[in-house]
């Protein structure tokens, strides 16, 4: 890291811890706290008229363990292992914002109406919760019926008894969207995201007492402790220093005024490297253990009447092959995936003929750069390069939530937050959250010098 990023970085840990000690700033740290203990305490509520030991007995098994179950439980915080009224979390409200984004990027009244101003968002805002309703709905559904193969459910549940554990589900969605609403109105940050943070954070203290009561029983050798936290060291700090990294085009406006007269302001354009977040990963992720997740649910001895093999046979060639826990093929496989998910998403998210055009509107040209599609085309085309970056650097992320438990030979249950979504939503969401106290500090040293 550059001296100027070190910098950068301690100043926004510094303007971060100087804003909590402004009183307004307090209160919404303090409301911030209120709600996530909220979501903590809920995440412990189990829905009613379900045995919920026999989810845990299901966890503990090789299929509820995968990646795919493993993802899931992240994301809501250990409440679907649980079968708390959280176990959906935001997912559905994730799933929804997927879809609705596609959906714009395909349908041109969606994309004329996100460009409609405030009235626009809100309306995006209300199909995003009716996407939201309609994925709980579904998912809530789904898991009742895995659960009831898998033997963690009673096969012989009425519809009535099904209907009570699905709306309890969305209930319980339904109360973390509107949370992380009171979290953007009244608290830190963006909710939503910091639900989430809350659910990884939350699991950190049991992992860490299980992996020192592992250590202290002689189960896992002093070596591969320490190892594990300096790859988990250099993965945070490799995370940090590119989630800040940009690329800077200059722009240069023509008609801004400069003291009593007309003249050019400069500003640049910043195109940062990790486009498209943590998405491309989860899309990755979730291509490559759907497969193997949904045929486990079927008898093992069945024969497949085209290929002519068991279901376990068919089973074991895609773990093999095809996930990224089987072999090294599957691993490039799925680090593969995520680069063209990456590319794939980041298409969607950034527009470059948007950009020239805000830049057409507000006086704004790049220097050597006809305004226009040849804008357009330069823009796409650093944006491009940029995205390259991004992609391989999801990429090393991605499989290194699968190399660090190989070489360590501490298992990812012991310690999940080395590579993959965790630390990459963890380190996220953290330095959102300290970049958004910063903006609190300047706004409110910027009021002071007006008055």
């Amino acid at each position: 890291m550059t001296t100027t990023g070190l910098l950068r970085q301690q100043n926004l840990i510094q303007n971060a811890l100087t804003a909590l000690k402004i009183p307004d700033i307090q209160r919404r740290f303090k409301f911030l706290l209120f709600a996530l203990a909220v979501f903590a305490f809920g995440s412990h509520i189990p829905v009613p008229g379900v045995d919920t030991s026999q989810i845990e007995r299901f966890f503990a098994t090789p299929l509820g363990s995968g990646a795919f179950f493993g993802l899931v439980n992240m994301f809501t915080g250990g409440a679907l292992r649980k079968f708390s009224i959280f176990a959906l979390g935001v997912l559905p409200f994730i799933n929804g914002s997927i879809i609705i984004q596609l959906l714009t990027a395909a349908i041109p009244q969606l994309e004329e109406l996100r460009k409609e101003g405030e009235w626009g968002r809100r309306k995006i805002a209300q199909y995003t919760r009716y996407a939201t309703f309609v994925s709980a709905f579904l998912q809530g559904w789904g898991y009742i019926h895995l659960f009831m193969q898998a033997g963690a459910l009673p096969l012989d549940l009425t519809l009535w008894a099904k209907l009570r554990i699905v709306l309890s589900l969305m209930a319980g969605t339904a109360f973390l969207m509107w949370l992380g609403e009171r979290i953007n109105e009244r608290g830190i940050g963006n909710g939503i995201s910091l639900i989430i943070f809350a659910g990884i954070v939350m699991r950190l203290p049991a992992e860490l007492a299980g992996l020192f009561a592992s250590a202290a029983e002689g189960g896992i050798p002093l070596g591969s402790i320490l190892l594990l936290f300096v790859l988990f060291l250099s993965t945070l700090v490799f995370i940090v220093y590119t989630q800040q990294s940009q690329r800077r085009i200059p722009i240069t406006f023509t008609r801004r005024m400069v003291g009593n007269r007309l003249g050019s302001v400069t500003s640049y354009l910043p195109i940062p490297v990790n486009i498209g977040g943590v998405i491309p990963i989860i899309f990755a992720i979730s291509l490559a253990s759907f497969p193997v997740t949904v045929i486990n649910f079927f008898p093992h001895n069945a024969t497949l009447p085209l290929v002519g093999w068991t279901v376990r046979e068919v089973h074991d060639f895609l773990q093999r092959w095809f996930t990224p826990w089987g072999s090294t093929f599957g691993l490039i496989l799925y680090g593969l995936l995520v680069i063209v998910f990456t590319y794939f998403y980041a298409a969607i998210v950034y527009r470059p003929e948007e950009i020239a055009d805000n830049l057409r509107k507000g006086g704004g040209v790049i220097p050597g750069i006809r305004p226009g599609q040849q804008t357009v085309e330069y823009i796409d085309r650093v944006a491009t390069r940029i995205t390259f970056a991004g992609a391989v650097f999801l990429a090393i992320v991605a499989v290194l939530e699968f190399l660090v438990p190989a070489w360590t030979h501490i298992p990812a249950t012991h310690f999940s937050l080395v590579g993959g979504t965790s630390i990459l939503i963890a380190v996220s969401v953290a330095l959102e959250t300290m970049k958004q106290l910063e903006a609190q500090l300047l706004l409110r040293q910027y009021e002071a010098f007006i008055k």
